[in-house]
């Protein structure tokens, strides 16, 4: 029971736990060293005496008292932290205020992780793992690198944070401009973890609900730049779609045979909301056209309104002009699909580098489905065995699956 309880409040509440951490004691090694060091107390001491009412709070209390000992070994406390608080009483509150407390935290810290003395190729990599608690895996495919580089590459950046004396302080609002492609990149990516999965009940579900909370926040604080305005229009109008994309079988429903009736019109409505503000202040950018794409999808209201292929086409030519980007490339391919046909989109995606895409799961289902329309049955059936071994969440397992076997009439 320990070990599970121990699983449970990793995956909820262990990057907030750093998060906190770092902000107080302004050191990114210090926070994760002590964190492990919690979890691993906790996973001797919890199976033999129970698992305590707070877990989340006594991994945080635990985890500063680490951290302390640390500080006391290195002999530097007086230049890390002022007088101690009284830590149960600040562990409570800190962990027990989602709202209040912890994203501001969080967002501390991604401006911190985002600074511009890290390579602006590792802001956003190395706030995905310390901030949100990514997986070294995960965030090399969303990057489309391997391991190791990446690995190497987030080693590097914590390092020049502490060569370069990076303040653990929110920036003045003077330099926000410099690190908000890196704050956006990173919130779009977490994101984008809770949104793959189409039921909602992976580890990494809980962002959604959080990275509108961290948007509100961020459009808040930047009233008057578009592409925040807009990413957090694009995080409202995907949630909006949450309830329509399960089939009763637990299966996924892609964007284009979900019923718009089932759609969350209070959230498209406050999607409308930032999307008006971004256009208002705001000239052509990539997030304000992946905007529009998702403001016309959104704009059906029946299953008997055509999709808009053409227009998300078109803005996808748009976009692919301001953005040399291949996921936006593969994106552009499932309308190129759809409005003249798989082969010239099988053209398109053959441009790309094939090996780029060995882990990249949306990649492997296009060439599947662009195949199996094409009437190449065994290279189609090898694509979808290519994305199922990826290990897709259950309702996109029982999709692709469902597809392959229907290529055999199985």
């Amino acid at each position: 029971m320990g070990g599970e309880a121990l699983e449970a409040a990793f995956r909820e509440a262990g990057a907030r736990i750093v998060a906190a951490l770092a902000a107080r004691f302004r050191d990114l090694d210090i926070a994760e060293e002590a964190f492990a060091e919690a979890c691993s107390r906790a996973a001797k001491a919890w199976p033999a005496s129970g698992t305590p009412d707070a877990p989340s709070a006594w991994l945080y209390r635990t985890s500063e008292r680490a951290a302390l000992d640390m500080v006391r070994r290195r002999k530097v406390r007086k230049t890390l932290i002022p007088e101690p608080p009284e830590p149960d009483a600040t562990a409570e509150d800190l962990m027990s205020s989602d709202s209040a407390i912890i994203p501001e935290e969080r967002l501390r810290l991604i401006f911190i992780c985002c600074h511009p003395a890290v390579a602006p190729d590792s802001r956003a990599a190395l706030t995905l793992r310390l901030v949100c608690g990514l997986e070294v895996a995960e965030i090399a495919r969303v990057f489309l690198t391997n391991d190791v580089a990446l690995q190497q590459r987030l080693v590097r950046a914590k390092r020049k944070i502490r060569e370069a004396g990076v303040s653990f302080e929110v920036p003045g609002p003077e330099h926000w401009p410099e690190r908000l492609s890196a704050v956006l990149s990173t919130l779009e990516v977490a994101y984008s973890k809770a949104h793959e999965d189409a039921a909602g009940s992976g580890r990494h579900a809980g962002f959604a609900a959080e990275m509108m909370a961290l948007t509100a926040l961020l459009a808040s604080m930047m009233p008057d730049e578009a592409e925040v305005q807009a990413l957090a229009a694009i995080i409202r109008f995907a949630e909006a779609r949450r309830p329509a994309r399960l089939a009763a079988d637990g299966s996924m429903i892609p964007l284009s045979e979900q019923d718009p009736a089932r759609w969350s019109a209070d959230l498209i409505a406050d999607a409308r909301r930032y999307c008006g503000r971004a256009l208002s202040i705001g000239s052509p950018a990539p997030r304000i056209l992946n905007m529009m794409i998702h403001a016309l999808w959104c704009g059906r209201k029946s299953l008997d309104d055509p999709p808009p292929w053409k227009a998300v086409l078109g803005a996808y030519d748009v976009l692919c002009d301001l953005q040399d980007n291949p996921i936006v490339t593969i994106n552009r391919a499932v309308a190129l699909a759809e409005v003249e046909g798989p082969e010239p989109a099988l053209a398109t995606i053959a441009k790309l580098e094939p090996e780029r895409f060995a882990n990249f799961l949306p990649f492997h289902a296009l060439v599947a489905d662009l195949l199996a329309r094409t009437g190449n049955v065994a290279g189609a059936q090898a694509a979808f065995d290519r994305a199922l071994a990826l290990g897709p969440g259950e309702a996109e397992r029982r999709y692709l699956a469902a597809r392959r076997a229907a290529l055999s009439g199985a």
